[in-house]
C-alpha cells in the first residue's frame, strides 16, 4: 500500500475515532442535560462513525478483490447506512416537537459547547486533508466523505448556536430548533446514501 493510501487510511481511522468519542461523550452530556440536539448531534456521530468505517474497509481491501466486488459491498453499506440515518431522523423529529410541544426546558449545557467547539475547528481540518487525498489517489469515496465531514463542521455550529442560545440566554427553544435542523440533515444525508447505493 502506497503512503497516499496509508495517509488516507490514517484519516479515516482518526474520523472513526473521534466520531465515537464525541457521540458517546455528546449522549451522555445531552441526557444530563435533557438535551435533543446534543443527542441528536451524538446519534449522527454514531452514523458518521458507521460510513467511517465503510471507507476503512474499503481503503484496506486496495488492490486485494475486484472493484465490482468491492462496489457491491459498499453499496449494500451504503444502504444501511441510508436507512440508519432515517430511523434517527424519525427519533429526532419526535423528541424536537414533543419538547417544542410539552415545553419540556433543557438543562444549559457547558460541555455541549465545548463539544461543538471542538468539532469546529476538528472537523475543517479533517476535511481539507481528505479531499486532497481523495484527488491524488482519485477515490470518489474519499471526496464523498470530506464533503460529509463539511457538513459535520456545519452541523457543528448549529449545535453551537443552540446551546449557546439556551447558555447565555435562557432561549430553551433554539435547542428543540436545532434538534430539526439536525432532521433536515439526516434526512438529507439519507437520500443522497439512498440514491448512491442504487446507481
Amino acid at each position: 500500500m502506497n503512503t497516499l493510501y496509508k495517509r488516507a487510511l490514517f484519516l479515516e481511522y482518526f474520523t472513526v475515532g473521534y466520531n465515537l468519542l464525541e457521540a458517546v461523550v455528546s449522549i451522555l452530556f445531552g441526557s444530563m442535560a435533557n438535551s435533543i440536539a446534543l443527542i441528536g448531534f451524538g446519534l449522527d456521530s454514531v452514523v458518521e462513525s458507521l460510513s467511517g468505517m465503510v471507507l476503512v474497509w474499503r481503503l484496506r481491501k486496495h488492490d486485494k478483490i475486484s472493484a465490482e466486488q468491492e462496489e457491491k459491498i459498499e453499496k449494500r453499506a451504503q444502504m444501511f447506512v441510508a436507512a440508519t440515518f432515517f430511523i434517527l431522523a424519525a427519533y429526532v423529529l419526535y423528541e424536537s416537537l414533543n419538547k417544542l410541544i410539552s415545553q419540556e426546558i433543557p438543562e444549559p449545557s457547558l460541555p455541549g459547547i465545548i463539544i461543538a467547539i471542538v468539532s469546529i475547528i476538528v472537523m475543517p481540518l479533517l476535511m481539507v486533508q481528505k479531499y486532497r487525498i481523495g484527488k491524488q489517489i482519485n477515490s470518489k469515496a474519499l471526496i464523498a466523505d470530506s464533503k460529509e465531514t463539511l457538513a459535520c463542521a456545519f452541523l457543528s455550529v448549529a449545535l453551537f448556536i443552540g446551546l449557546g442560545s439556551n447558555y447565555f440566554f435562557g432561549f430553551w427553544q433554539a435547542d428543540p430548533i436545532v434538534g430539526l435542523v439536525i432532521v433536515v440533515f439526516l434526512v438529507k444525508e439519507g437520500i443522497e446514501n439512498w440514491q448512491e447505493s442504487r446507481e
